[in-house]
């Protein structure tokens, strides 16, 4: 099990429940369209949000911002180590630092006291596209041991320092050498692991690549707090995640649905049942798994772990719970039959 730190007031590790993440696209220095950009993110679902800190104008806008939202607020700190500085002073409630590009260790050692005095934790955040120049030449490109190097050896001089507050990101364009860090990382250390692929795209490949990334390792049992990142509306980001977090197991909030794909048995409009289900669930927030199944024969026993369901026949289907058939119902009749025995849960 890894370490837990505090970002803000929500735990990162340590078993704490996994959280997400965001990163705001709006100018850091906008502070009114910042901060109702986070509350938006806020309100989708997002528990820790990030601004990028290009220039001293973002990182002294760190204090409005804060004052302007709820949930806790990363600064995101490239090459100037003084711009960490200032987004601590500001009241950043975590600062995120890439090895590649900080500077020299004296640099990340300011960063560090700064924090240590401020009593919020680092990311060590390790990109593929911007690894230091020796690993690159020692394993000739990104690999999933030279992104593991770079962490280590920030993480190494932070301890040095008497600075523990360590969460780690090791991302990568690539599914596989993203996982393979991330599966390296685990076994030789024990820091909170901040999980996403980077640069995955627009929504639907972006989410494809981050749901077999991100949900294939917390499947495994690694990573601690995630980022989807898509080229889209950040609020897609959390709409991704909380999907991605509900298929890896990790998650279970409001009702999950499970349909067949249907085949040349089935005689009922299966897809527009299942279509109907799903929005009519977006209204409901009791933690159920309800199956739409297009087969009474096998349909019931093939979602028997479904709280409730419904499988179709000709012109007509059953309604069935844990397994068990509760009744026969006409198809013009079922959904709303469903939801009636749903509202009874």
């Amino acid at each position: 099990m890894t370490r837990q730190i505090l970002v803000g007031d929500v735990p990162v590790g340590g078993g704490a429940p996994v959280s997400i993440q965001s990163m705001c696209n709006t100018p850091t220095q906008d502070v009114e369209a910042t901060a109702a950009q986070i509350h938006r993110l806020e309100r989708a679902g997002c528990q820790i949000v990030r601004v990028a800190v290009p220039d001293m104008d973002a990182a002294r806008a760190i204090r409005a911002i804060r004052a302007a939202i709820s949930i806790p607020l990363v600064a995101d700190i490239h090459f100037d180590y003084r711009l960490a500085l200032e987004a601590v002073a500001a009241g950043a409630d975590k600062i995120r630092v890439n090895p590649g590009n900080i500077g020299a260790p004296e640099r990340v050692r300011a960063v560090a006291d700064a924090c240590r005095d401020a009593g919020i934790p680092i990311r060590v955040g390790v990109n593929g596209g911007s690894l230091e120049k020796p690993l690159l030449d020692k394993y000739g490109g990104v690999t999933p041991q030279a992104l593991v190097d770079s962490a280590l050896g920030q993480v190494e001089m932070l301890q040095r320092w008497g600075f523990q507050d360590i969460c780690v990101s090791l991302k990568s364009s690539s599914v596989p050498v993203t996982m393979g860090a991330y599966r390296l990382m685990a076994r030789r250390s024990d820091c909170p692991l901040h999980v996403g692929v980077t640069e995955t795209g627009t929504v639907e490949m972006g989410t494809l690549k981050s749901a077999v990334g991100i949900g294939g390792l917390l499947a495994l049992g690694i990573g601690d707090t995630v980022r989807v990142s898509l080229s889209a509306d950040p609020v897609e980001e959390i709409v991704a995640a909380k999907k991605i977090l509900k298929a890896a197991g990790v998650r279970r909030e409001g009702p999950e649905l499970i349909s067949c794909p249907t085949c040349g048995r089935t005689s009922i409009d299966l897809i527009g049942l299942a279509q109907q289900v799903e929005r009519r669930l977006e209204g409901i927030d009791k933690p159920i798994t309800v199956a739409v199944m297009g087969c009474v024969v096998n349909g019931p026993g093939e979602a028997a772990a479904a709280d409730v369901g419904l499988a179709g026949g000709r012109g007509e289907g059953v309604l069935f719970c844990k397994g068990r058939v509760v009744k026969k119902v006409p198809e013009d009749r079922l959904v709303d039959e469903l939801f009636a025995l749903i509202d009874q849960l």
